[in-house]
């Protein structure tokens, strides 16, 4: 019993994803057939991967790496998760706008995206290092997605309020979290000791508790006839 205290104190965020996804799946008629239907998938993959990320770095049997020095690593998976997490959440605003225009452009920064993380692959090992740059490279085009979203938004006469839609909170939450994130892990990599001494392991949790508190906010205020 004090070896799951220990877990739930130090692995706090893994139990708040599974929170968001069962809360997701509660309210899933409410947008089971809207660009989200997959969103519930998305959740319960990034739970997983993070379980599978805790078990790599604290139990041999979950090693990917044979080299001993890096046998705790678990960056490769994290590497994947990231490509995969960008083109779902590419997907989704692709379908939500409407304009031609701008479903091109969604596409031509999926494929700059892509080719990002293709182009580091020649420069950094995805087994022993996070894919920085790419990710920052991924993250700005994610966040003009969401302005594109948002600059179709104003114009759209759905005369329901934000508050109750998921997407509003959807986005609210990536705008936060990917306006500070690839900042964060360019500082972790190219300065370490600024990473160590302001703390900033504590700055990302804190920013993924916002992200999936928006997430979880939107799915339990969410309302079908304001989705949009």
């Amino acid at each position: 019993m004090e070896e799951f205290y220990t877990f739930i104190s130090e692995q706090y965020i893994l139990p708040f994803y599974l929170i968001v996804w069962i809360v997701s799946m509660a309210k899933y008629s409410t947008y089971f057939d809207t660009p989200l239907k997959f969103y519930p998938v998305y959740l319960m993959y990034t739970f997983l991967n993070e379980l599978l990320g805790y078990f790599i770095k604290y139990f041999d049997e979950f090693q990917v790496v044979d080299i001993e020095q890096y046998r705790q690593y678990n960056v490769i998976i994290f590497n994947i998760y990231s490509v995969i997490s960008f083109l779902f959440l590419y997907y989704i605003y692709w379908r939500m706008v409407q304009t031609k225009k701008h479903k091109k452009w969604i596409q031509i920064g999926a494929t700059i995206s892509l080719l990002s993380y293709a182009i580091s692959l020649f420069f950094q090992s995805a087994l022993y290092s996070n894919l920085y740059y790419a990710d920052m490279i991924a993250s700005f085009i994610l966040l003009f997605n969401i302005w594109l979203y948002f600059k179709e938004k104003k114009s759209d006469p759905n005369p329901y309020p934000n508050k109750h839609n998921l997407m509003y909170w959807l986005s609210l939450g990536l705008i936060i979290f990917y306006s500070i994130f690839p900042i964060l892990f360019w500082v972790g990599y190219e300065a370490p000791k600024i990473w160590v001494n302001y703390h900033f392991r504590t700055i990302l949790r804190i920013l993924i508790l916002i992200l999936y508190g928006s997430f979880l906010v939107g799915v339990l205020v969410h309302r079908r006839r304001a989705f949009g």
